[in-house]
Formats: C-alpha cells, structure tokens, sequence
C-alpha cells in the first residue's frame, strides 16, 4: 500500500506532519506537498511554467519532496511519474481549519483529492476546525488519530471511482469527539468585505476582508456535526452536474 500525503499549508505544516506519522502503520507514505502556502487556492493546474520538484526533511527527520506547485499539481506530478512506485491512495491535509459547506470549492486541501479522484483514486481530504483564537502550535494529534480510523475504512471498503471523502474533525481532546457522522455539506456564511487602500503613488489596491465566516449548525450536514462534537465525513463526487434541472431546461424550446 503506497500512500500519498500532500496538503495546501505547505510543506513545514505541522499539520502535515501529523498526519503523514498517523499513516506510516498502514503502508510506505510518501510526501509530496507545496514550498509554500496555498490555501483557498482551489483546483490549480499549472500549464504557463515548468514547476520544480525538490528534496526535503520533515520536522522529525523523514524525506519528503516539495514543489513550486499548487497541492492539485502535486498529485498530478507524483503521478504522472515523479514518484516512481505507484499510488494507491491519496491523503490531503491536516488542514489548519475547517473546510465546510462552500469551503470545499476554494480549498487547496480538498482539491488536491479531488485531482486524486480524476485520476481514478481514491482521495481523503482531513481538516482541523480551529477555535476564533488558535493556539500558536494547535495540537493536530487528535484529527490525526481520526483521519487514520477513517483512512483503515476506506482501505477496507474501498470507494467508488469519481468519489472523495472530505473529513473535518473538531479542536476538542480526542477522548472528548463524540464519534463519526457521515454529512451532506451545510450552509457556509461568508462575511466578506472589501477593503480599499492607497499605495505610496497614490494608487487604489484592494484586499477582501473581513470576519471568519460562520455557517448553519443544520442536523445531517458537515458545519452541524462539528458544532456538536462530532466528525463530519462528506463524501463528494466529481460530477456536479444539477441533475434536477435537466428536465425543466430540456423544456426551454430550444429548437
């Protein structure tokens, strides 16, 4: 069993590390992840430059690659070749904070399972819901030891192609997780607001700000299972299509 484990906080990612020990019983794990942070990075595919691939030492002594690329661009490379041994399974994460709702389109963590699933693997995608006002160093060990049982289960039973799993586990000691709840994906609430500013010329630049966005605790969805304690497992496909809308828009008189 040939596990890959990348993630979108970059390669130093205590995150990363955590989860990348939390597997090493189950097979050889290989680390492939970015130099550098991509979060809310979407699903990138890098096409206008060559991207560079790299040796690296994690915080505990073991080798690892890193590359200039997007997390998707890693999977695409291991691959595609650069990793000589095949994969079987590709593990995203840990990331630091959850990925919920509408999250999972803007998530460098999510999708580089979904380029798992693309490629015909199966891809687990693990998050870390953080408190309003994080720890310096959070303890990921718990999310670990979660991501691991539900890793086992997806070596067990397997999954069906074009699917993923996206996993987010709640800051709470792992005695304290009152278990697994398989979800749908729940309303996030974005709270954006643009910020305009002027550089030393006098010039307008813009960032999007504004506060942490929250979500519905709705029972039966992602955000709902964390506000009660639980991990949420969502699984997600790849095939986005509305298909209850086909019907009514085949009655459109389009002829």
């Amino acid at each position: 069993m040939h596990i890959l484990v990348t993630n979108d906080d970059g390669i130093l990612s205590p995150g990363l590390l955590a989860l990348a020990q939390a597997l090493k019983p189950l097979g050889k794990v290989t680390v492939l992840a970015p130099d550098r942070n991509w979060t809310a990075s979407g699903h990138v595919k890098t096409l206008e430059r060559p991207l560079r691939v790299r040796e690296a030492v994690l915080f505990d002594g073991s080798p690892g690659f890193s590359t200039d690329g997007a997390p998707s661009d890693c999977v695409a490379l291991a691959l595609l070749g650069v990793l000589p041994e095949p994969v079987d399974l590709v593990v995203s994460g840990i990331n630091a904070g959850e990925n919920v709702g509408h999250d999972v389109t803007y998530s460098g963590t999510v999708t580089a399972a979904m380029e798992a699933a693309i490629w015909g693997l199966p891809g687990v995608a693990v998050s870390l819901q953080l408190p309003e006002a994080p720890p310096r160093l959070p303890d990921y060990a718990p999310a670990a030891a979660m991501a691991r049982r539900v890793v086992e289960r997806v070596l067990r039973f397997g999954l069906q192609q074009g699917a993923l799993l996206n996993v987010n586990v709640p800051y709470l000691p792992l005695e304290a997780i009152r278990g697994i709840r398989i979800t749908r994906q729940g309303l996030r609430i974005y709270r954006d607001e643009l910020v305009k500013r002027l550089d030393p010329r006098s010039r307008p630049y813009y960032w999007i700000g504004g506060e942490a966005p929250s979500g519905v605790p709705e029972d039966g969805t992602d955000f709902g299972a964390l506000h009660e304690g639980y991990v949420s497992v969502t699984p997600l496909q790849l095939d986005l299509t509305a298909h209850s809308l086909l019907d009514g828009l085949r009655g459109w008189e389009w002829e």
